[in-house]
């Protein structure tokens, strides 16, 4: 089993000592890779030319752009197994949320392994876990940036999480609504009203840049 990341390998090498993987981490920054997957017929595997919102990571390294999620499992023959590629859409956060569940996975490929020909691309997968709605999406990334430029939610260099969680950035979320509201009970309504299209017009530039970063397909297979 391999990993493959669109970074260099000095850096895939260091997420696999840093995450003390128990499988090797092949970096690919100028995806011959995918290419070659492609060419095969194996896998089209979806990548990303804009990671601009990975701005708080200023030694993340993507020359021809970063992957989106992907799986494939090939025998010694190189008949498919199993494959599976993230499509992004705004139903799934541009392909930030959830992957195939690890046993379902496996269990795939253990049923492909007794059968004839290539698996199909897998899909409907199990997931192994919720999908967030773009709104959702869009209001944690908010708070996360105190409401004035939405930040995303990656993992540090050394593999640990950023200080702010999903959870956290709710709990700003609501509070933020809760004193709006609180200002439209006590305050005249033409202020809040031009406080509220004030920040409306701050935010703007941000939600436009995330929309131009993050990718979102259509319905395409």
């Amino acid at each position: 089993m391999f990993g493959i990341t669109s970074e260099p390998q000095s850096l895939a090498s260091e997420a696999e000592s840093a995450w003390d993987l128990s499988f090797p981490i092949v970096g690919d920054p100028h995806h011959e890779i995918r290419e070659a997957l492609s060419q095969r017929g194996w896998l089209d595997v979806f990548f990303n030319e804009d990671f601009g919102h990975l701005r708080n990571r200023s030694w993340a390294s993507h020359p021809k752009g970063y992957y989106q999620p992907a799986v494939i499992a090939v025998d010694r023959s190189q008949r498919v197994l199993y494959r599976w590629r993230c499509v992004p859409r705004y139903s799934n956060m541009s392909g930030a949320g959830a992957r195939p569940e690890a046993r379902y996975t496996l269990d795939q490929i253990v049923e492909a392994q007794g059968q004839e020909g290539d698996a199909t691309l897998d899909r409907e997968p199990l997931m192994g876990a919720n999908e967030l709605s773009w709104l959702k999406f869009l209001v944690l990334l908010t708070a996360h940036g105190w409401f004035l430029r939405p930040k995303v939610f990656p993992l540090l260099r050394d593999g640990t999480k950023d200080s702010v969680t999903p959870g956290a950035a709710m709990r700003r979320a609501y509070i933020f609504a809760g004193l709006w509201l609180l200002a439209l009970v006590m305050l005249p309504l033409a202020w809040v009203a031009g406080a509220f299209l004030t920040w409306l017009i701050a935010l703007t530039p941000g939600l436009l840049e995330i929309h131009r970063q993050f990718q979102n397909e259509k319905d395409v297979e």
